[in-house]
């Protein structure tokens, strides 16, 4: 008898089998409950669908509906590709960093109560450390553009939260000059966690004083803030540039890896068994080693949760001269300098035909849906559509 096979598995097969237990156990807020139900839910007959049928061999093949939730690790390929295809023409001819800066676990209790005040207060403090040192004749004396991504995980799922930044290597200066980048990253790390830490604990102190924020219970003390504020300044900030990016393509390449990746991915679940899940992480306090986690299926639920993001917050968000507001202008003025050529897609008149979503999918991925899985060929119609649990009345035909 051969080596009996492992059943795939997925962040929904651990909702559905323990989700009910769980809500009913542990109160949540109406974010997460949307979130597990969208996941749950997800590419099931629930949310409807559509079947097709070849027009060549009578092959028919069933599709169900995506949550398109942010959230759900199945949900998140298109929008991927359709947000990195929007940013390559926004690419110039240069080299670009990878910077990325991290608050202290001391503050992960604070963050968990003031999510949204302390997510803002971290783009804050980072895009005005950047644009501030940027503009400073000692390092670069011009306007640099960058991506912020805000990421609120580690590989073990517990509180982790961390800004990458896709940096460019060089800027505008005042007077509509480009000025590039010399050798490594422009400013020293220690400049950069020093200044980074000052302005996101003088902002914390506002907040403090204008009474924003919402205390956990030791916080609650007297004297319990000043005396984290203490602490807070006495340690050390993390922040560091990566090897910087030396092709157009490695910074799209990263770009793929990291804008929408959510808590965990289905491809590193390993098994679930005995009302325990066991995934792949990296340890990165031992020398980045691979190793195995297995949490009882209520922490598992309990970590992924806590990685809910706040209703419409926006956790991509440029900066500098890719600043939506002059993006076009700026980028224009760097390519002239840089003698750079327009991507191919610019300038061009929208074409007269709305592409549809397997046009844009074969275009982005090569994945063509209209061809037949059984002869081959491209002859894949949409024959039925499947309603939602949530329509009444019969399929539409």
């Amino acid at each position: 008898m051969g080596a009996q096979e492992v059943r795939r598995f997925e962040v929904a097969d651990i909702f559905n089998r323990y989700g009910n237990a769980y809500r009913s156990a542990h109160p949540m807020p109406a974010k997460r409950l949307r979130v597990m139900r969208a996941i749950e839910v997800c590419r099931t007959k629930e949310l409807g669908g559509h079947v097709d049928a070849c027009e060549h061999c009578g092959t028919k093949l069933v599709s169900y509906n995506s949550c398109r939730n942010r959230h759900c690790p199945k949900c998140q390929f298109l929008r991927k590709e359709q947000w990195i295809e929007a940013r390559e023409k926004d690419l110039l001819p240069i080299v670009y960093f990878h910077v990325v800066f991290t608050i202290p676990h001391l503050l992960n209790l604070l963050v968990r109560y003031n999510e949204e005040l302390l997510y803002n207060l971290l783009f804050r403090a980072v895009s005005e450390t950047l644009l501030t040192l940027a503009k400073d004749p000692k390092h670069l004396g011009a306007e640099l553009g960058f991506i912020s991504i805000l990421h609120t995980w580690g590989q073990n799922l517990m509180d982790h939260l961390h800004l990458h930044n896709i940096v460019t290597g060089g800027g505008l200066t005042a007077n509509g000059e480009w000025k590039a980048c010399k050798g490594r990253f422009f400013i020293d790390v220690k400049v950069l966690s020093k200044l980074f830490r000052g302005k996101f604990l003088a902002y914390l102190k506002e907040l403090h004083a204008e009474g924003k924020l919402t205390y956990p219970g030791d916080l609650k003390a007297p004297g319990a803030f000043n005396a984290l504020l203490s602490k807070l300044y006495q340690t050390e900030w993390v922040s560091y540039c990566k090897t910087p990016f030396q092709k157009t393509q490695d910074v799209i390449d990263y770009l793929g890896r990291y804008t929408h990746r959510i808590a965990i991915s289905n491809h590193r679940l390993i098994k679930l068994e005995d009302d325990k899940v066991s995934f792949r992480w990296r340890d990165y306090a031992d020398d980045n080693k691979s190793k195995v986690m297995t949490l009882h299926a209520d922490e598992f639920i309990r970590r992924f949760l806590l990685h809910v993001l706040p209703d419409r917050f926006v956790k991509i968000r440029h900066y500098g001269i890719l600043a939506n507001r002059c993006r076009r202008k700026k980028i224009d003025r760097a390519r002239e300098l840089l003698a750079a050529e327009a991507p191919v897609s610019e300038g061009k008149e929208p074409e007269e035909k709305t592409e549809t979503w397997q046009e844009r999918l074969l275009r982005l991925t090569g994945f063509d849906v209209t061809r037949c899985p059984g002869c081959g060929e491209r002859a894949m119609r949409t024959v039925e559509t499947i309603p939602s649990a949530r329509c009444k009345g019969p399929p539409r035909i």
